[in-house]
C-alpha cells in the first residue's frame, strides 16, 4: 500500500495548539503549530516545478531558486507537498521522480536537496535510501514518510540523511525550515570533509617533502649554512627549485641550487631526482663542467617533456676557505658578501640551462670563474623566483641589480643569516604588492664572523 498523508479537518487554533499535533523528526526536532492540513488534492497534472507568489529566501549562500528533486510515486502526496511548500513562501524548483530509476535520471549537480519517500515501485526501505544518498553528492537527503517509526527513522539519519519527516505531522512552514536546516547541514558536513582531508594530504604531503628537502653535508665549525624554501604552489612544501650543499673528503665545499622550469608536483619531484644524482655525483668525485654534463643527462631522462630545462648555479669552496670557483647554467650569478661591501659575483663565463640533447653536451660548455672570497665573506645562492617580482604598479621587475640594492641596505641595518634571508624576501614581496608567485629558494653560506 502506497504511504499518504493524513488529511483531518481544518482546526483554527486560537492560542496554542496540543502538544500531540507537534512534529516529531528524528534531527533537529521541530516544534510548530499546525494550521491544519490542505483539502483533498483534486485532478490535476503530475507535479513539475513550483514557486511561492510570496516567496523568501531559500538558503543563505544559495543563489537563485532552491532546486529540490521530489521522489514520491503518489501523486496526490507530491500534490500536497507542492502545495505545503507554496503556502511556506519557499522560493523552490520541484523536479518530481516517481521511482526511483526515474530519481536517477533527474539527479544533477544543480539539485540542492531530495526529498524522498521509502516507498517506491521499484525500491523501499533503508535499501532505497541507500541508493537515493549514492545518487545525491553534494544534495542533502530528507526523508518523507507514511513510516511513524522511531527506530526506522534513527536508522535513516544514521545512514546519511539530514531528517526524518513523517506524513501528516509537517505543516508549510516545518517543512520549509526542514529542507533549509538540511542543506545547512550537508553543507557543514562537506565543509568539514573536505577540511579533514585537506589535512590528512597536507600532514602526508609535509611529511614526505620535509623527509626530500636536503640535510646539508658540512663538518666545518668555521661556516654557518641557511636556507628558506617557498614553493609557489598553495599549501606546497616543495616546488621545482632544489639546493644542496656536501663538503667533501679533500675539505671543499660544494654549494647548489637549481630550478626546473614550471610548477606542480611533476617539476618538485624531478629537482628532487636532480638534487640526489647532484649529491650522489659529488661524493663520486664529479665537479664542474663534467658533473652538469652529466646531469643534463639524467635531466634528459627523466623529465616528462622535451620542452623542460632546469637552471643550475654551483660552487665549489676551496679548502683554504678564502677562494671558489662558480658554475652557471643558465642561472642567476650569487651575492658575494665580503670587506668590499653586497655585490653580485661575476655573470660570465657562463653555459647554457641543462636540457639539451645529450649528443650536444660535453663538460666545455660550462667553464668556470674563479672567485676571491676574502678572510670574512658570505655566499648567497638563490632562484629567478626572488628577482622576478615587480617593483611599483607598472612591468619593471628587480632583477640581480635591484636585490643587490635591498641585500645592502639590508646588510647596513645589521640583518645576517636567516635574518638576511628573512628581509630580503619580505621587501621583496612588500616591492611586489603581494606573494611571489614563483618558487623561491635562498641559500646562504658564511664564515661564522659574518653571523
Amino acid at each position: 500500500m502506497r504511504d499518504s498523508i493524513v488529511v483531518r479537518p481544518i482546526t483554527v487554533w486560537s492560542v496554542t495548539p496540543p502538544p500531540s499535533l507537534v512534529t516529531t523528526p528524528i534531527r533537529a526536532a521541530h516544534v510548530e503549530p499546525k494550521p491544519g492540513p490542505l483539502p483533498p488534492p483534486t485532478n490535476r497534472k503530475p507535479l513539475v516545478s513550483t514557486t511561492s507568489d510570496h516567496t523568501t529566501s531559500a538558503v543563505p549562500g544559495i543563489d537563485g531558486r532552491l532546486r529540490l528533486l521530489l521522489i514520491e510515486d503518489d501523486p496526490g502526496d507530491a500534490f500536497l507537498v507542492e502545495e505545503l511548500l507554496a503556502e511556506s513562501g519557499l522560493d523552490v524548483e520541484i523536479l518530481h521522480a516517481r521511482t526511483l530509476e526515474e530519481a536517477r535520471r533527474r539527479m544533477t549537480g544543480r539539485i540542492h536537496c531530495v526529498l524522498a519517500d521509502m516507498t517506491l515501485p521499484d525500491a523501499g526501505g533503508l535499501d532505497l535510501l541507500r541508493e537515493v544518498l549514492k545518487l545525491t553528492g553534494r544534495a542533502a537527503v530528507v526523508v518523507l514518510t507514511g513510516l511513524a517509526d522511531a527506530h526506522l527513522g534513527v536508522r535513516a539519519v544514521a545512514l546519511g540523511a539530514e531528517d526524518y519527516l513523517v506524513k501528516g505531522e509537517v505543516d508549510g512552514p516545518l517543512l520549509a525550515r526542514a529542507i533549509r536546516y538540511a542543506i545547512e547541514r550537508k553543507r557543514a558536513e562537506e565543509s568539514e570533509r573536505r577540511l579533514v582531508e585537506a589535512r590528512i594530504v597536507s600532514r602526508e604531503n609535509a611529511r614526505l617533502e620535509r623527509g626530500l628537502l636536503p640535510v646539508p653535508l658540512i663538518d666545518d665549525d668555521s661556516l654557518v649554512h641557511h636556507a628558506r624554501y617557498r614553493p609557489g604552489r598553495r599549501r606546497a612544501l616543495l616546488g621545482g627549485d632544489f639546493y644542496d650543499t656536501v663538503q667533501t673528503a679533500d675539505g671543499s665545499v660544494h654549494l647548489m641550487i637549481g630550478d626546473v622550469c614550471g610548477h606542480g608536483p611533476d617539476e618538485a619531484a624531478l629537482g628532487v631526482c636532480l638534487r640526489m644524482a647532484w649529491r650522489t655525483l659529488v661524493l663520486a668525485g664529479h665537479t664542474g663542467g663534467e658533473l652538469l654534463s652529466i646531469l643534463n643527462t639524467v635531466l634528459v631522462h627523466e623529465r616528462r617533456s622535451d620542452e623542460l630545462f632546469t637552471t643550475v648555479c654551483m660552487v665549489t669552496v676551496a679548502p683554504s676557505r678564502r677562494s671558489a670557483r662558480l658554475h652557471l647554467a643558465g642561472h642567476p650569478a650569487p651575492l658575494l658578501l665580503n670587506e668590499a661591501g653586497v655585490n653580485a659575483a661575476p655573470e660570465e663565463p657562463a653555459g647554457p640551462a641543462l636540457g639539451l640533447p645529450v649528443d650536444l653536451v660535453d663538460g666545455t660548455l660550462w667553464p668556470g670563474i674563479d672567485i676571491e672570497l676574502g678572510a670574512s665573506w658570505g655566499l648567497m645562492l638563490y632562484t629567478d623566483g626572488l628577482i622576478e617580482g615587480r617593483i611599483g604598479q607598472g612591468s619593471a621587475r628587480l632583477g640581480t641589480d635591484g636585490l643587490v640594492g635591498l641585500a645592502r641596505t639590508a646588510v647596513q641595518e645589521g640583518a645576517s643569516g636567516d635574518a638576511l634571508i628573512d628581509t630580503l624576501v619580505s621587501r621583496v614581496e612588500a616591492l611586489n604588492g603581494e606573494a611571489l608567485a614563483d618558487d623561491v629558494a635562498v641559500l646562504l653560506l658564511a664564515t661564522r664572523e659574518r653571523t
